[in-house]
């Protein structure tokens, strides 16, 4: 690994808040009877050249690299625009995005899909979801839905990274804690960081409630403000 490739894995592992790193010992001495080490986890370059959706597909391949590999169905990558000046992150996928391969297909997903074509046409805005772009922090299905553990979010996380780097939109909207703090490393609720503006890179974020969160929420303010936030965003990348 040259010194630039050093540099940008470093500025990585800070993005998601990873601030002490353990170097393997040199010691040649060994114990009697050594285990044989753990297999390193081969992940390719943070930010190759000319990189693309392709290629990064391409590079997470039939993917082994944690645990989520050994009960999921189908690696669920993203979809939409390629070209998209919107992108929408997700947690990970539930059982109907397991099957189908697709990002937000089941009730979560129909609301989303509500929630930005509906939001677009009150407020005059000619798109529909096929005009922007959906991803998830991990690529396939936790058990149970579970919350994805840190190092699973660490390792897919680098390939939302690409992902977001080779798209290159104009807004994103995070849908949800964990992709809030996938993505800009923070322990704040989403409740503290909605309705206002962060940055990732040069890229603009907005942090909105998921809509898993709105199905089953008992806060009847909660759908309102998902929808204030979506209003923000569409706004600000189609006005």
């Amino acid at each position: 690994m040259n010194r630039d490739e050093l540099r940008q894995r470093l500025e990585f592992y800070q993005d998601l808040g990873v601030k002490t790193l353990y170097r393997r010992p040199t010691d040649r001495t060994l114990p009697p009877n050594p285990q044989p080490p753990t297999p390193a986890v081969s992940l390719p370059a943070l930010e190759p050249a000319a990189d693309s959706l392709l290629k990064i597909l391409a590079d997470i391949g039939d993917c082994k690299r944690c645990r989520l590999s050994e009960a999921r169905h189908t690696i669920v990558f993203g979809s939409g625009n390629e070209q998209a000046r919107l992108v929408f992150v997700g947690e990970g996928p539930g059982a109907d995005e397991d099957q189908q391969g697709l990002p937000f297909v089941g009730r979560a997903g129909q609301l989303l899909t509500q929630m930005i074509e509906g939001t677009a046409s009150k407020e005059g805005i000619p798109i529909k979801r096929t005009d922007v772009y959906i991803c998830n922090v991990v690529k396939c299905r936790p058990p149970e839905n579970r919350t994805p553990q840190p190092d699973e979010m660490e390792i897919c996380g680098q390939f939302l990274y690409r992902q977001l780097q080779a798209i290159k939109p104009k807004a994103i909207c995070l849908l949800g804690g964990t992709a809030a703090k996938a993505v800009l490393n923070t322990k704040e609720s989403v409740t503290g960081m909605r309705g206002r503006w962060h940055m990732w890179r040069d890229i603009q974020v907005m942090v909105t409630y998921h809509p898993s969160y709105l199905l089953r929420s008992y806060n009847p303010s909660a759908k309102k403000e998902a929808w204030e936030d979506l209003k923000k965003v569409l706004h600000y990348v189609y006005d």
